[in-house]
C-alpha cells in the first residue's frame, strides 16, 4: 500500500475528460445568426441542426447555410429563408409554449427558454411594461426562434459543457425596429449586456454590431472572460451585413487546460412551505433530484402567525431552472418560487475505483492548489458496511488510508 499522499508509478491523468469549452470572439459583434453559423462551421452537422429543429413544430422556413469568404478569411452563413405564414409578433407566453411542446432534450428546451426569458424581461425594463405584456416583434418571428432553438441544440449536441465570451463592441447611430428609429446599441441590447454587467468595447461605426438575440445569448450562455484551453477547432459565423472588415463571430472550441478552482453560476431557487406534510417535502425532494438539481435542501424557518415551516431550497444549473422551478410548484403547496443567481468555486474531480482491505470501493478525488484528496462516497461505502457487516467508519477510514492506489 502507498503512503496516503502518495501517487502510483504510473497514475491516471486526474482529468481523463477534461471539459468542452465554447469561447466566443466576438471581434466584430455577436447575432443570432452569426452564433448559429459560428456553431454550424465548428462541426455543427447541417442535417442533424435540421432534424432536431423539426422537433420544434414551427413551419414556413427553410434552413441553409453557404461558405462565405470575407478579406480572404473563409467561414459559414446561416440562412433562414422564410416560405410564407410568418407571424411577426409573439409574447413569451406564445414562444414558451412553442419550445415546451417541442420534442426537443429538457437541456435544449431550458437554454432556449432561458435566452427568450432575459429578452422579455429586458424588454419589459426598456418599455416600462410587464413581462406578460411584451410583445416580441423583430425577435418573435421565425427566424429569431430558429437562431435561439438553433443555438441551444448547437451547444448540446457539439457536447460543450462551458461558454465563454470576449467583450462586445458597440457602435453608435440609429437602428431600425418596429417601434421607429431606436438609438444604437438597440435599448434591450444594452439593457442584457448592463443586467449581466457585460465588458464592452467601442467601435466607430453606425452599424448595429451586437443585436438583441446576439446579446440574449451571450448573456444566457457566456461567462465574459478568455478561458485558458487547448483549442481544437475553429468556427467562423457570418452575419449578413457587408461591413470594412470580416463580418462574422468566431468560435473557438477546445478543452478545459485550467486545473485550478473553475468559477461556475447556478441559479438558486427558493419557497416558503408552511402547509406541506413532511411526506410531501421528501418526495419534492426525490423529484427535484431527479430532475437534474445539484442539491437540495430544507431549513426550519418561523413564518407569519408564528408557524413552524419549511424554506426549500434547490442549487440548479441556470438552463434547468424554468423546469425545476415548475416541478416545485407542482410537487409542493407553493404558489411562487424565488430565485437568484450564485457564483460558486468547483473543484476539478473525476471517479475513481481504489483498493481497500474490503476490496476495491468507488471514489471521488478532487484537486486543490496541485494536491489530490480522496472523497469517499457514502453509497458506496455503506453498500461495503452492509455487505461486510463492519460499521461505516472502518469503511471510510480504509478509503482513506488507500493513497490513491487503483483497484486491479
Amino acid at each position: 500500500m502507498t503512503d496516503s499522499q502518495s501517487l502510483t508509478p504510473n497514475p491516471q491523468p486526474l482529468n481523463p475528460n477534461p471539459q468542452r469549452i465554447a469561447y466566443f470572439d466576438c471581434y466584430s459583434g455577436a447575432s443570432g445568426d452569426m452564433a448559429l453559423g459560428a456553431l454550424v462551421d465548428a462541426g455543427l452537422p447541417l442535417d442533424v441542426l435540421r432534424e432536431d429543429l423539426a422537433k420544434v413544430g414551427v413551419s414556413g422556413y427553410e434552413l441553409s447555410t453557404e461558405r462565405v469568404t470575407q478579406f480572404d478569411i473563409a467561414g459559414t452563413r446561416v440562412r433562414v429563408g422564410l416560405t410564407g405564414g410568418v407571424v411577426h409578433e409573439r409574447r413569451l407566453a406564445d414562444v414558451e409554449r412553442i419550445i415546451e411542446s417541442s420534442g426537443l432534450a429538457e437541456p435544449v428546451k431550458g437554454r432556449a427558454r432561458d435566452i427568450f426569458q432575459r429578452l422579455a424581461l429586458a424588454e419589459a425594463r426598456v418599455h416600462g411594461v410587464s413581462v406578460e405584456a411584451v410583445h416580441f416583434h423583430e425577435v418573435g418571428g421565425i427566424d429569431a426562434i430558429i437562431d435561439i432553438v438553433g443555438f441551444a441544440i448547437g451547444i448540446e449536441r457539439l457536447g460543450i459543457e462551458r461558454v465563454f465570451s470576449s467583450s462586445v463592441p458597440l457602435g453608435h447611430g440609429t437602428v431600425a425596429s418596429a417601434h421607429g428609429p431606436l438609438p444604437s446599441p438597440a435599448p434591450a441590447t444594452l439593457e442584457l449586456l448592463a443586467e449581466r454587467r457585460a465588458p464592452t468595447r467601442p467601435m466607430d461605426t453606425d452599424a448595429e454590431l451586437v443585436t438583441p438575440t446576439g446579446a440574449a445569448i451571450l448573456t444566457s450562455a457566456a461567462e465574459f472572460r478568455q478561458p485558458t484551453l487547448a483549442i481544437e477547432r475553429v468556427g467562423v459565423g457570418f452575419g449578413s451585413r457587408e461591413l470594412p472588415w470580416p463580418n462574422a463571430l468566431r468560435l473557438w472550441l477546445g478543452t478545459a487546460l485550467d486545473d485550478g478552482l473553475i468559477a461556475d453560476e447556478v441559479i438558486v431557487l427558493e419557497t416558503n412551505l408552511d402547509d406541506s406534510t413532511p411526506e410531501q417535502a421528501a418526495f419534492a425532494m426525490e423529484r427535484l433530484l431527479a430532475a437534474g438539481a445539484l442539491d437540495v435542501y430544507f431549513t426550519p424557518v418561523y413564518m407569519k402567525k408564528n408557524r413552524p415551516a419549511i424554506l426549500l431550497t434547490v442549487l440548479a444549473e441556470p438552463a434547468r431552472a424554468h423546469e425545476l422551478a415548475r416541478t416545485i410548484l407542482r410537487e409542493t403547496t407553493s404558489l411562487g418560487v424565488r430565485f437568484r443567481t450564485s457564483q460558486r468555486m468547483v473543484c476539478p474531480r473525476q471517479s475513481a475505483t481504489v483498493a481497500t482491505v474490503f476490496g476495491p470501493i468507488e471514489v471521488k478525488i478532487k484537486e486543490l492548489g496541485g494536491e489530490e484528496i480522496i472523497c469517499p462516497e457514502y453509497e458506496a461505502c455503506a453498500r461495503v458496511a452492509r455487505e461486510r457487516g463492519v460499521p461505516i467508519g472502518a469503511v471510510y477510514a480504509a478509503v482513506l488510508r488507500s493513497g490513491l492506489e487503483p483497484a486491479s
